[in-house]
């Protein structure tokens, strides 16, 4: 038998670290971001590539579902790269650059949310994505790993995992995706519950 033991604990420590090295206030500002897209009604949109579109997918489902589960007003998010009739006509059609911006020139409205999640930061279907929402009245977030890349830059708001391995970014940014479900989940279920508490009852 192999002992890999030694290496398990290297990636469990650089994952710590990254992880005790987070900027705490900017998750905040996003998470409130968000919170306010969802009272204003608007749409959130999120993209990615490879790995990174996987969590495009699970933040999807986790706010559709997860979230909006015990709530009347539910969260309206949209992955971009699920699509995959879409996508690959785009790809076909016109360029596989354009496979995220096409799409939301359908759909994007001003106040709507844009993800985009790119480990290097450079992806160049992302970049065009971002690039058309911040000119079209959208608010960007970027998820981005190694030095943040032309995404870190380019989106109005970042998270930036300082670290030049792929798979402890994308582990990272899985873990900021849950994040963010928690605490939303948490502040609007007290908030409904509030709304309860304080709404009179009606008596026949």
């Amino acid at each position: 038998m192999i002992d890999f033991t030694s290496d398990i604990k290297k990636y469990l420590q650089l994952l710590e670290r990254k992880l005790s090295a987070l900027n705490i206030n900017q998750i905040n500002k996003i998470v409130n971001v968000i919170k306010s897209a969802y009272d204003n009604g608007n749409t959130i949109f999120t993209m990615g590539n490879g790995g990174s579109g996987t969590t495009a997918s699970h933040i999807h489902c986790d706010f559709n579902k997860g979230v909006s589960a015990n709530l009347v007003k539910k969260f309206k998010v949209m992955c971009l790269n699920d699509n995959m009739p879409s996508i690959l006509a785009i790809a076909n059609d016109i360029s596989y650059d354009a496979i995220f911006e096409e799409q939301l020139k359908n759909f994007l409205s001003p106040g709507d949310i844009v993800i985009g999640i790119s480990v290097s930061g450079n992806s160049k279907n992302i970049i065009k994505a971002i690039d058309y929402a911040n000119n079209n009245g959208a608010t960007t977030i970027g998820f981005c790993g190694f030095d943040g890349g032309k995404l870190k830059k380019t989106a109005k708001y970042s998270i930036h995992i300082e670290v030049d391995d792929m798979k402890v970014a994308e582990d990272i940014h899985s873990i900021i995706s849950h994040i963010l479900m928690k605490m939303l989940s948490a502040q609007l279920l007290k908030r409904k519950k509030t709304k309860n508490r304080l709404s009179p009852k009606l008596r026949v």
